[in-house]
């Protein structure tokens, strides 16, 4: 079974190399990191889910609107730290403070901030943190690929490669950001 496994991620990777445009653009250090897209991601949904009928099930404490304009100004000002002035130690600071360390948004951008920081072994925690609030969050798929490829695990990173295509597919920028950093030769000690 495992095999069979392996071969299919295989095999699906391979047609995803093949069907992508043969010059694929790598953004590495000094270059800003992984380049967000040029308007940042929407903040995320902090509507409450649908209201369970099950009794055994404790309701989530109701939030205001207000609370939702204060996290979206905060998330939006941390995602600026990040990406606009390269000060990740500050984001994680403004990111915690949100209070919603197990929303995929702000836990992929803790564990990315954390990688830029060089401290992997966090960076990895709140990558798989953000991955279990959401295990279809494309952005932590690529972003801890990244992680994958810096650290020399190809292989996970291959992998990470074929959960982004699953979920978006081969066109979108997080698949080619990912397929470009996997295209460098092992050893070229960039960093993403």
């Amino acid at each position: 079974m495992k095999s069979a496994i392996k071969f299919a991620t295989l095999a699906l990777f391979s047609m995803a190399v093949i069907a992508s445009p043969p010059s694929v653009p790598a953004f590495a250090a000094g270059g800003g990191g992984d380049p967000p897209s040029a308007n940042p991601p929407p903040p995320p949904d902090t509507r409450s889910a649908p209201k369970s009928t099950s009794k055994s099930k404790k309701k989530a404490p109701k939030q205001s609107s207000a609370d939702d304009d204060a996290f979206r100004q905060g998330y939006r000002a941390a995602h600026a730290t990040i990406y606009e002035r390269n000060d990740f130690a500050g984001a994680i600071e403004q990111l915690k403070a949100l209070g919603r360390d197990d929303n995929a948004d702000v836990a992929n951008l803790i564990g990315y901030s954390y990688r830029k920081l060089g401290d992997y072994r966090l960076s990895k925690v709140w990558y798989e943190r953000a991955l279990k609030a959401d295990p279809n969050h494309v952005l932590t798929w690529q972003y801890y690929g990244l992680w994958q490829v810096e650290q020399g695990n190809r292989d996970q990173a291959s992998y990470h490669l074929t959960r982004i295509a699953a979920i978006c597919g081969a066109a979108c920028e997080e698949y080619r950001s990912l397929a470009a950093a996997l295209e460098k030769p092992p050893g070229t000690g960039l960093v993403y």
